[in-house]
């Protein structure tokens, strides 16, 4: 009678056991956006294109035809990627651009350079962000979560409306998360300056990115410029890389128990593309996406009043006016 070898069946069941999660891991992270969908000559601004979503999401760009400005604050990292993406891709119309977010004037003087090179923006892809920063503020004094994920964004936006309603239909589109809905606005303090804590730091920045959406898709009704937010869900990026468990042994027990739900970079990304590209999606002001699928945000994000004032903050802290004077005196 046949006996089976005890080590090569182990070996074969192993396999087949990380075939059956890697299908699992595929179907369950949702299908691609329609590959047939092209962006033959519009032009994209993409923060945070260095790595994670933001680097596929510029390279899915690129290879449906798009011109990409890569905004980076690491101009290094962000060469090494686009050399990457036209090689791959084939398309030349990659460049790399420098903006920190964490300095209002970095993120003017890269308004004012891409205005003197590029007459239209098609597609902003607010998209860079910093997640359980240790307590530090950017050059400007804000809060790192507050300053990189929403007042920095803020600020470029609003510097290139001019241009997104002279190239309408445009979009601009705000990548957030589910952790909106755990935040607060801390009217008093918004820096927590007085308590820090950075999980309650980075949900407060992406419940801004949501009410940022909403009173900007207000602001834009008729004018041909469409606002999305969206949430690429549980994606298996380096935003993480500031916990205290990615920092310790623990990661290497915990990381493979969430490995299989966690989205591939590149389907996490296909949220983005959809928000950027799908004709259905004119028109939107503000409105939530979860795996390209419309839904509601937290209550607290669509307080309009809220959203209001922050927006009235965000244009003081950020000093909207006196850059955007800046930019039309050059």
């Amino acid at each position: 009678m046949w006996v089976p070898n005890l080590p090569v069946t182990v070996l074969t069941g192993l396999a087949a056991g990380a075939g059956v999660i890697c299908i699992f891991k595929d179907i369950y992270g949702g299908p691609p956006f329609d590959k047939k969908v092209l962006a033959d000559g519009k032009t994209v601004i993409l923060t945070g294109a260095t790595s994670g979503i933001g680097s596929k999401a510029a390279w899915d760009f690129a290879k449906r035809g798009a011109k990409v400005f890569m905004a980076c604050r690491d101009m290094k990292k962000c060469e090494e990627v686009r050399r990457e993406i036209v090689l791959d891709t084939g398309n030349k119309f990659v460049y790399c651009r420098p903006c920190d977010l964490a300095s209002t004037d970095s993120i003017r003087a890269f308004v004012e350079r891409f205005k003197k090179e590029e007459p239209y923006v098609d597609i902003l892809v607010n998209n860079a962000g910093v997640m359980e920063a240790p307590a530090r503020v950017t050059l400007d004094g804000f809060e790192t979560h507050l300053g990189v994920n929403h007042m920095g964004h803020f600020l470029l936006t609003n510097l290139l409306l001019d241009t997104l309603k002279q190239s309408a239909p445009s979009r601009v589109i705000l990548v957030t998360c589910s952790a909106h809905s755990k935040g607060q606005i801390h009217k008093e303090d918004l820096n927590m300056t007085a308590k820090y804590d950075p999980a309650a730091a980075y949900n407060q920045s992406k419940l801004a990115n949501v009410l940022f959406a909403r009173e900007l898709g207000r602001r834009m009704l008729n004018t041909g410029v469409s606002v999305i937010a969206v949430d690429p869900g549980f994606s298996d990026t380096d935003l993480t890389r500031n916990m205290a468990m990615m920092k310790s042994v623990t990661r290497f027990l915990v990381y493979p128990l969430f490995w299989p739900v966690m989205k591939r970079a590149m389907t996490g990304a296909q949220v983005i593309l959809h928000a950027a590209l799908d004709p259905a999606l004119d028109g939107s002001a503000g409105d939530y996406y979860v795996d390209m699928k419309k839904t509601n945000p937290s209550e607290l994000a669509q307080d309009y009043e809220l959203a209001l004032w922050m927006w009235k903050v965000s244009q003081k802290w950020t000093k909207v006016a006196e850059h955007a004077a800046a930019l039309a005196a050059t």
